[in-house]
């Protein structure tokens, strides 16, 4: 997204003065870009934000959020995320530039979903204006938009497969060491089960194959009841029980399946559409922020993985 730019050229505004009342409402904004990413789409981030979040005006200089922070509760009370509307924004982590952000990026999110202290530090490089939006707004905006947990799950999971190339290029997939994924507790998968509705669970004896790299995917699955193991290049990355999800890249683009999947043991499988995902969205935000933590912590499980050199 680094060649994003969604203001007008004509309608770029310098940074505020001083006398200058600051801007309060998001009215007023209006954001084109001449090219678009596949991935990332400025009209979904903005109508998001938009329904949920709140104008802020940031001094040139000013830390945003620093590395390492925490909020101090296990919703990350306090923490939020952000669309920068005007001016730079400069990322870093110690004292290295890893990013300078243009209008029309969202920043912070990985804290704000993954409930884990920041991971770098954003400060102001220019005046800025910004919207933001915190837990609490989160999932009502997500209801009303339910296209930017779609969108942001792309993101994600296109850094995964960066991730995971890297990582088979090295050697260096991870074999062990990550836990059994699980997305959804008991309570909100009875809750997924009743809102899924006409969507028939499908079934898999022990040793059956259910997805296999390089075919094309139409769905992903949610573990209703038994094991999966699932796997890159013969290697197993993670098994998945009852409340867990696989096979969730085919909501992206419907991209050849990236792992391969196999019954561990007897197991009940509720295949999920990208309209089926947003639909539930809509009706239970919660089941987005779910899966939305789950790829969120997947990768930074991933990415410790990279060796340095």
């Amino acid at each position: 997204m680094e060649d994003l730019d969604f203001t007008k050229e004509d309608q770029k505004a310098a940074p505020p003065r001083n006398d200058t009342p600051p801007k309060s409402s998001t009215d007023d904004l209006d954001f084109t870009t001449p090219s678009q990413s596949t991935i990332y789409d400025v009209a979904t981030a903005l109508a998001f934000f938009k329904s949920g979040g709140t104008c802020e005006n940031i001094p040139q200089g000013e830390m945003i959020f620093v590395e390492q922070q925490q909020h101090g509760s296990q919703v990350q009370e306090g923490a939020k995320m952000y669309l920068l509307v005007e001016g730079k924004i400069r990322l870093m982590v110690g004292k290295k530039i890893i990013d300078t952000l243009k209008p029309g990026e969202v920043f912070g999110e990985m804290a704000v979903i993954s409930e884990m202290p920041r991971s770098a530090t954003a400060m102001a490089r220019t005046a800025c204006r910004v919207l933001s939006i915190g837990m609490s707004q989160f999932h009502e905006a997500l209801s009303r938009t339910p296209e930017f947990a779609l969108m942001l799950m792309s993101i994600m999971i296109n850094r995964l497969r960066l991730t995971n190339a890297q990582l088979t290029t090295r050697n260096a997939l991870p074999t062990a060491g990550q836990p059994e994924c699980k997305v959804f507790e008991a309570a909100i998968l009875a809750d997924l089960r009743r809102e899924a509705g006409a969507i028939v669970p499908v079934l898999f004896t022990p040793g059956k194959l259910i997805m296999t790299a390089g075919e094309t995917g139409l769905c992903m699955y949610v573990v209703l009841e038994g094991r999966v193991v699932v796997s890159v290049q013969g290697k197993v990355v993670e098994k998945v029980g009852p409340g867990g999800v696989f096979g969730e890249m085919a909501l992206i683009d419907q991209s050849p399946r990236a792992a391969s999947a196999v019954a561990e043991t007897d197991c009940s499988l509720l295949p999920v559409s990208r309209n089926d995902f947003l639909a539930l969205i809509k009706n239970k935000p919660s089941f987005g922020v779910a899966l939305l933590k789950t790829l969120a912590n997947r990768l930074r499980f991933m990415t410790s993985h990279i060796p340095s050199n």
